[in-house]
């Protein structure tokens, strides 16, 4: 589930799994049974998801947790092309699987908010062009060996190795990774080519998990995390054990964590139901009554993942910013959400990152407007229109979110056809090339996605926005070391986007993560990541 894996896997589809190992690229949530096919012949706009709200839960118990036990998890997703490499890896199995054995120097908690992880310090000087790292002491790798600074540069080394770089390299840009210095075993200074106001926040965006030196795709896992490793059989199953010297004092709880590929969400659930597993991760609304019924719990976090429409700026007929505008109008956001989701995530407003400290809540909501987006498309010339949408089974609702947009767009004489290819395509060579389409981003913190995403010449720019104002500010605020100020700056360049000057995004919600469990796992907690497994965090879960 990482995004920046798009560019690893673009066009390489090899060894991929046909049960969602396929998908590629962003931090998908795989929703495996969405019931698109029920839709078939019927108004989308009469269908109706779950209408219960449940009360997002924590599993949390207030007495001391036990120790000891096996965790048995079962998640969609997996196939045979899964990986344990830290470095660059895709699908939600992926994911739930590197977090439990490798860490970073920053991390996201369950707020989405950038912290400290394996590092103790990160440092800017007054022009955030250098920074200096100190590594909390006593930290080891699974084999034993302690971790030091020389492992720091031998990942950075390897993600920006520019014969063979890695998806991270986009993030280490402005690192001058050749002239990192080490101080000593614990502190080096990192500096950098242009101010990096937001390389704090880079570091959390899951492509820089910490690999001891002189480490290889091939060799067996040796990571810091709470678990190591047991075994494992891509697209089947996975065993870690309990890390014994963690360095977090007293996790992780269980003994041990068993993760099972399962094909599909229905086998999922009844595996839940039926006991054979303690905790599912990743599933639709349509999921929870029925893992209520069958004497489970429910856990529903509104995430701060984003499943945009993608309209290519330099293209007829996005390239003219009254469409733009008039296909954002076109959108019911609360009923497409309602329809995807039941009454779980959050309403969209064409931006993203929601969770960022300088996100700009003050930005009116924009809602449907059938009359205006009619007024617009017939002052630009398109009072009928005709337009392909290529969409794939993305996950998150992707397909009903095309259908539903489809049928709300009939209301502005607006014609849509659904091209829908598999996600391999969609992710293939022509990735950048669509005019109009449907992606699924994981949850970043503002800059380091517009760094990915909206910047000039940004590998990830698949609306292919220029705009020299927006990558301006961009620059000035990632050399503004003043919250404060570049918050302003942020704001700026988020009114670019809103008005649709930067910006060939319709963002109409953000995804909410549902987990399932039984009543005997403990400890799970609400992440607002919106990776599933509570954001992936196994190591504070305990049984009763």
């Amino acid at each position: 589930m990482n995004p920046a894996n798009k560019m690893f896997q673009l066009g390489d589809t090899a060894g991929q799994g046909a049960s969602g190992g396929e998908i590629g690229r962003r931090d998908l949530l795989k929703y495996a049974a969405l019931g698109t096919a029920l839709f078939a012949g019927a108004p989308l706009i009469a269908a109706c998801g779950s209408s219960a709200t449940p009360t997002p839960a924590s599993s949390a118990a207030s007495a001391a947790p036990k120790r000891g036990g096996t965790l048995r998890v079962g998640m969609t997703s997996g196939g045979s092309g899964d990986t344990l490499f830290p470095l660059v890896w895709s699908t939600n199995m992926d994911g739930l699987r590197v977090f439990q054995l490798y860490e970073s120097l920053t991390a996201l908690d369950s707020n989405a908010q950038p912290q400290l992880a394996l590092a103790e310090s990160m440092t800017p000087n007054a022009d955030a062009t250098l920074w200096t790292i100190k590594l909390r002491s006593g930290i080891t790798f699974h084999d034993g060996k302690p971790l030091t600074v020389d492992d720091v540069i031998y990942t950075y080394q390897l993600v920006a190795d520019p014969k063979a770089p890695l998806t991270g390299s986009v993030l280490l840009g402005p690192v001058d990774v050749a002239n990192i210095k080490k101080i000593d075993d614990l502190t080096m200074t990192v500096p950098c080519t242009t101010p990096y106001a937001s390389f704090f926040d880079s570091q959390a965006c899951y492509q820089f998990f910490i690999v001891p030196k002189g480490f290889a795709k091939t060799d067996k896992p040796n990571g810091t995390g709470p678990f190591k490793y047991e075994s494992f059989t891509p697209g089947q199953q996975s065993t870690f054990v309990r890390n014994e010297n963690y360095w977090q004092t007293g996790m992780p709880y269980v003994d041990k964590v068993i993760i099972t590929n399962y094909a599909d969400e229905t086998s999922q659930i009844n595996g839940l139901v039926s006991g054979q597993l303690d905790l599912v991760g990743a599933l639709s609304g349509d999921s929870i009554a029925a893992v209520k019924s069958g004497g489970g719990q429910v856990l529903v976090e509104n995430g701060g993942a984003f499943a945009p429409f993608t309209m290519r700026v330099d293209q007829a007929p996005f390239n003219d910013i009254r469409v733009r505008q008039a296909f954002r109008l076109i959108v019911d956001r609360k009923q497409m959400l309602s329809l995807c989701f039941g009454d779980n995530g959050m309403i969209g407003n064409d931006l993203f990152a929601p969770f960022d400290p300088a996100y700009n809540h003050a930005l009116a909501q924009r809602d449907i407007d059938v009359a205006q987006a009619k007024f617009l498309l017939k002052q630009a010339g398109h009072e009928s229109m005709k337009i392909n949408l290529t969409t794939a089974d993305l996950g998150a609702g992707s397909l009903k979110a095309a259908q539903v947009f489809a049928q709300q767009a009939a209301a502005a004489n607006v014609t849509v056809n659904l091209q829908q290819v598999p996600v391999s395509t969609l992710y293939g060579p022509n990735y950048l090339q669509w005019t109009f389409a449907q992606d699924v981003w994981t949850y970043y913190p503002y800059l380091p996605n517009a760094q990915e995403a909206q910047i000039k010449g940004a590998v990830f720019n698949e609306c292919h926005v220029d705009n020299a104002q927006y990558t301006a500010l961009f620059n000035k605020a990632n050399a503004t070391a003043d919250a404060t100020a570049r918050a302003d700056l942020i704001h700026q360049m988020q009114a670019l986007e809103y008005s649709a000057d930067a910006s060939g995004y319709i963002v109409p919600y953000f995804v909410p993560s549902i987990d399932g469990f039984s009543s005997k796992v403990k400890g799970l907690t609400p992440s607002k990541t919106s990776n599933p497994i509570a954001g992936f965090t196994l190591s504070n879960v305990w049984l009763d």
